[in-house]
């Protein structure tokens, strides 16, 4: 049990640290990544979009409650890093630009795998009546 809590903390550290700095790098419009974003096609105003949702998601994946929209975060997530693995493919990047975001994605899917089971969205019971408050 401690190897799992363990493992969640790194993964989820990791994937936290890489979704805010690329998010504030799309923010900031940061030279290379402008030109990684023309280059895979995107018009400029794309990255503050994508930089927008990257920031919140990372914040939501860290921050404790919330287990539904950790779903949301850790779904879009996973949406970013295959639409650029599938975006590299496209523009002829070969492995070396393909490869990363699968390996990050890969992270994504450890944290969300690992995660404790006070993150876990609980699924309802259709014979139970749902509270509302």
């Amino acid at each position: 049990m401690r190897s799992k809590t363990i493992s969640f903390g790194i993964a989820t550290v990791l994937v936290c640290l890489t979704f805010l700095g690329s998010g504030i790098a799309n923010l900031a419009h940061v030279r290379h990544v402008a030109e990684d974003m023309a280059h895979l096609g995107y018009p400029a105003y794309f990255s503050t979009i994508l930089g927008t949702w990257k920031v919140l998601g990372a914040v939501l994946v860290a921050i404790p409650g919330f287990p539904r929209v950790k779903e949301w975060a850790y779904a879009g997530m996973m949406f970013d890093l295959t639409g650029a693995a599938i975006s590299r493919g496209i523009v002829g990047d070969g492995a070396p630009g393909v490869i990363p975001p699968l390996i990050i994605a890969s992270l994504v899917a450890a944290s969300w795998g690992l995660r404790p089971d006070g993150r876990v969205l609980r699924r309802l019971d259709p014979a139970k009546p749902r509270k509302r408050t």
